[in-house]
């Protein structure tokens, strides 16, 4: 998806770097390092477990401590504690499958983006969810920021690009951000933002609706 527009533009949103709750090894999940630095715990459904009288009232992680992915597998990991990513294909493949389309196909192919992996899962309604694999989030920004309407939810090292509307919103309790580069963007009082890698770029924990 190319802008949240991308978000719901039926060919693109989403994805790019914050969130949560360290977990690791075989209690995350295949190659899952996907987590936070700040201690909290998770519940059976990914979400943070409460710590005290009021869970709702815990800040969201600063843009430092989102989530990472090694892999793949990794990030459909993550996304299933949160919504449906079925049948995980590689981003070649689902190309030539012919199945729709999903975000990513040109810019996995540009270097300037930085896209090291490319795949593509389908939500409850089976709609695309692109996947990036982002190990340079600085060179990713730059050139989200050059295309000027490309919005994402992010992680440290990844990014996804989810086109329902269901799953965007199923997404925002997540620990990943809200990442846009659009100057004419504006952020509701009460929400977070968060510098992002390269000046013009913003993470935030407020996902606009349509």
């Amino acid at each position: 998806m190319r802008n949240r527009r991308a978000l719901t533009i039926g060919v693109a949103l989403i994805a790019l770097g914050a969130l949560g709750a360290c977990q690791n090894g075989d209690e995350d999940g295949p190659g899952a390092a996907v987590g936070s630095s700040t201690g909290t715990g998770t519940g059976d459904d990914g979400r943070r477990a409460e710590s005290g009288a009021d869970a709702g009232s815990e800040e969201r992680p600063a843009a430092g401590d989102l989530p990472q992915a090694a892999d793949m597998a990794s990030i459909e990991y993550y996304l299933n504690k949160y919504t449906e990513c079925l049948d995980l294909t590689a981003g070649e493949d689902y190309s030539r499958s012919g199945g729709g389309t999903a975000w990513g196909e040109e810019e996995a192919a540009d270097a300037s983006w930085g896209i090291t992996q490319r795949a593509v899962c389908q939500d409850g309604d089976n709609r695309p969810i692109a996947l990036l694999s982002v190990p340079d989030m600085t060179k990713f920004q730059t050139a989200a920021l050059k295309d000027g309407h490309a919005v994402f939810y992010v992680g440290q090292d990844f990014a996804v690009v989810p086109v329902g509307d269901d799953t965007i919103r199923e997404l925002e309790p997540s620990d990943l951000a809200f990442l846009t580069c659009d100057p004419d963007f504006s952020v509701p009082s009460g929400y977070r933002t968060w510098p992002g890698a390269v000046e013009g770029c913003v993470l935030t924990d407020y996902v606009p609706s349509d």
